[in-house]
């Protein structure tokens, strides 16, 4: 057998079926076992994912092979770019730090950040800038972040800005003048805050993702690649590709998530059609160019943004690339299990109505009709989420947000028939 080939194995069996995204020893160990697999120059990337289905491989191992993906393409770019990389942080004063017997969810996320983003990148034409945006968080994140920051070395500080969106706000002009208050932004006000920053120092593309450490930043290359290498000015990331890795408490919902995400696939259907079926990722990169236009006129500050962005997109007709990454759910202190499930479900649908129907794009009108005039909030949706549909109840994943399955007019009779169930207990 192959030298390198044994060693791929061996290290392979060694690897830990674990990842903690508490744990600092996990991240640590990840790099290192990244950078072993890195030396083996003769096992390409497919060689590799072949080793993952032959062994059915730990996932630290897999993990480590979304990294040495990501590496090689950064160290293939031939020409210096840089990248902002902007997160949003409201209630992320635990995660910022360090896990102690005081604090068990924390992740030390914004050291893990740069760690992360330094490993990427190092000896290569790839730089980056940070942009840690507070949304007006009741623990002051901010004041965490920056103290956090300023601990590092100053190269390294340098590259990392912390933002309160509270101090840009009222704005008097520009991609917030429609903000009136840090209380109206859902994190994208400050994702708009972080990106609107970046692009003022001049960054080539810009990445967003989350405050916690559910993706690791070693995949940058994943995102990169087809930036530089295909010329796509849109990448998306996603985690629902066979080729992902996907940790995720899918617990949360009931299985009236069905008949939501059909409401969505109707309404959201230029976006869906062309085969992007995960809109909400927290890994995706826009061009200078795109994003430029993208802020002259925002449709929505809240956690919406993401498929407002999509569409912008598509009506300028940009060709949008996805990519598979990794992804392992932080749920502990998610903004959607603290305000609720439905809550957020009724922010991602009506901001989802508001996009489609102020860009040109395709949509069903019907459905986004129904939506505004029977579901009020997310009470109405509570009212669906326990139970399904009879339509919906065989169908696969793939058909969801077909109108033959399901009209958007049976889907309103659905929704006024648990209206009705709901006054009679009442």
């Amino acid at each position: 057998m192959d030298p390198s080939l044994s060693l791929a194995i061996h290290l392979l069996n060694n690897s830990s079926v674990d990842f903690e995204l508490t744990n600092n020893d996990h991240q640590t160990r990840l790099l290192q076992l990244a950078d072993e697999l890195l030396i083996l120059e003769s096992i390409s990337d497919e060689q590799f994912k072949l080793l993952i289905k032959q062994h059915n491989a730990p996932l630290e191992f897999q993990l480590a092979v979304k990294l040495v993906e990501s590496r090689r393409r950064i160290l293939a770019v031939s020409q210096p770019i840089e990248i902002g990389v902007v997160f949003a942080m409201w209630g992320e004063h635990n995660r910022l730090q360090a896990k102690s017997e005081d604090n068990q969810n924390g992740e030390d996320s914004l050291r893990t950040k740069i760690r992360q983003l330094m490993w990427v990148t190092s000896d290569s034409q790839v730089s980056w800038q940070l942009y840690a945006v507070d949304d007006g968080c009741p623990h002051d994140s901010a004041h965490i972040a920056k103290r956090i920051a300023h601990q590092q070395p100053r190269a390294i500080s340098d590259r990392v800005h912390v933002l309160q969106l509270s101090m840009a706000l009222p704005a008097k002009a520009g991609p917030l003048l429609n903000l009136e208050s840090v209380d109206d932004s859902r994190k994208g006000g400050s994702i708009i805050l972080g990106c609107e920053c970046a692009l003022a120092s001049g960054v080539d593309a810009v990445i967003y993702t989350d405050a916690d450490n559910s993706v690791h930043l070693g995949q940058l290359g994943l995102l990169v690649a087809p930036f530089m290498e295909q010329g796509k000015q849109v990448v998306l990331g996603n985690r629902k590709h066979p080729d992902s890795i996907l940790v995720k408490q899918e617990e949360r919902w009931g299985v009236g998530i069905k008949t939501l995400r059909h409401m969505q696939r109707m309404i959201g259907a230029q976006i869906f059609q062309q085969g992007i079926k995960d809109t909400q990722a927290a890994f995706k990169l826009y061009s200078r160019p795109v994003l430029e236009k993208i802020l002259k006129k925002p449709t929505v500050y809240d956690f919406s943004f993401d498929t407002d962005w999509i569409f912008a997109a598509m009506e300028m007709n940009q060709s949008i690339a996805t990519t598979p990454f990794a992804f392992i759910d932080s749920a502990a202190e998610s903004a959607s299990v603290i305000q609720g499930p439905m809550t957020t479900w009724y922010v991602l649908l009506n901001g989802l109505v508001k996009a489609a129907q102020a860009r040109k794009v395709e949509y069903s009108e019907e459905m986004a009709d129904v939506f505004v005039k029977e579901i009020a909030s997310h009470k109405d949706l509570e009212l669906i989420i326990d139970v399904l549909p009879p339509e919906l109840a065989t169908v696969s994943d793939r058909d969801l947000g077909n109108p033959n399955v399901m009209s958007p007019q049976a889907v309103r009779h659905w929704i006024m028939s648990a209206k009705a169930l709901r006054a009679q207990q009442a």
